[in-house]
């Protein structure tokens, strides 16, 4: 049987639709290599928020938990039983959705790391019963360009590991995140690294501002430090926004005008907070809906000031000069492929003196270093280009589309 007469199968899984612009775009990536290089396929999600999955990109999608209270707290006893009851019913209902699919892909994010706030029965679990299934059920699983790092919590560590392990297919988005895999006792002779999916999207076309330093664009997040913070989370959020107050605050004082730019709905408090503290109408905020409408916010300023690790890609894609306020690893890795590295600040500890010495420097510099960004702009495009050939040689091969025994990854 032909693959014309039986089409390929394709899932892609995560928090995807959840609203986070990141997650996001790596899907649209992803769907963008499939249209073009598999037209063939037949693509469906297992996420987070299905009905905007299905409504932003045009494909069926079913929801991720059975439990619909998954991301709430549970304090009463239905709530802790109903949670109980998702996660049995989840491993039957995720075991018979990868059954339907001839390949899985989890399109990049940081499904391997711990940066933020998770609990391993959380995104951790759903993530091994994906891989798990995939290896029972003799469908490819594929993380790709995924981000990883080290985990301490024990139970987030074991399934995190077994999660890769299991996958047919790894590839990472910074050697950072090779590296944590590795350290974490995953084999990772085979794994290759290649710049995020989200270096894939089209870019707005871009020209340089001209004239008397112009628009910062401040890209903010509801920011209260990582998995292992988390008893002084509060202290690092009032630092953070502290900090990011005070330096709006100067910004405003000197005549710039400031866009303030979300990566996730949670994110808008920081804006009303900031809003509230710095009342002026040179201070804006945008309603971004896609990395699109990032792309096209940042592309008009001179400057950008960034914490979600996709909204620093969305500055540097479009070559525009970007100071990282970085909270893992993998912004300050993202800063030194693109050659940025000297201009990153700990977002745990807002410094706004030193923020804005380095903001100085940043648009002292700004014409080479955009030059710069064209440069490795150009390299990460060959890159992914790259990685989406590997994609179909392991995913894709000629002889097996069709729902013949399939061998186990």
């Amino acid at each position: 049987m032909t693959s014309a007469e039986t089409p390929v199968r394709v899932g892609v899984f995560g928090l995807l639709g959840s609203g986070n612009l990141g997650n996001d775009g790596s899907l649209e990536a992803v769907l963008g290599y499939l249209r073009a290089e598999h037209p063939e396929a037949v693509v469906d999600a297992l996420c987070g928020g299905p009905e905007a999955v299905t409504a932003k990109f045009g494909i069926p999608a079913t929801r991720l938990h059975w439990y619909r209270g998954e991301y709430r707290t549970a304090s009463r006893a239905g709530a802790i039983a109903g949670k109980g009851l998702g996660k049995l019913v989840d491993v039957f209902r995720t075991a018979a959705w990868v059954r339907r699919h001839d390949v899985v892909i989890v399109p990049g994010m940081g499904v391997l790391e711990a940066t933020l706030p998770l609990r391993p029965w959380g995104f951790p679990y759903s993530l091994f019963l994906l891989c798990a299934s995939g290896r029972l059920m003799r469908t490819r699983v594929a993380l790709v360009s995924v981000g990883a790092a080290e985990i301490r919590n024990r139970p987030t560590r074991a399934l995190v590991r077994w999660s890769a392990r299991l996958a047919a297919y790894r590839s990472y988005r910074d050697a950072s995140s090779r590296d944590a895999m590795r350290a974490m006792g995953v084999d990772t002779a085979r794994d290759e690294v290649y710049p995020d999916l989200a270096f894939s999207l089209p870019t707005p076309r871009v020209s340089a501002p001209a004239g008397s330093p112009g628009l910062v664009c401040l890209g903010v997040m509801d920011f209260h430090g990582g998995n292992d913070d988390r008893a002084r989370a509060e202290e690092i959020h009032r630092r953070y926004l502290d900090g990011t107050i005070r330096f709006v605050r100067t910004l405003v004082e000197e005549g710039r005008p400031v866009r303030l730019l979300t990566g996730d709905q949670c994110d808008e408090s920081v804006v009303a907070a900031i809003l509230d503290a710095v009342d002026s109408p040179l201070v804006t905020a945008a309603e971004p809906a896609s990395l699109a409408d990032l792309m096209n916010e940042m592309a008009a300023a001179d400057t950008v000031v960034a914490v979600r690790y996709h909204n620093l890609i969305c500055a540097l894609k479009t070559g525009t000069p970007v100071l990282a306020l970085c909270y893992a690893a993998k912004s300050d890795a993202l800063m030194d492929r693109m050659g940025l590295g000297a201009y990153c600040h700990p977002a745990r500890e807002v410094d706004a003196d030193r923020l804005l010495e380095q903001f100085r420097d940043l648009e002292k510099h700004a014409a080479e270093l955009r030059q710069t960004l064209t440069e490795r702009n150009g390299v990460a495009a060959q890159q992914l280009a790259q990685q989406f050939t590997d994609l179909t040689t392991t995913l894709f091969p000629a002889n097996d589309h069709a729902h013949a025994p399939r061998k186990a990854p």
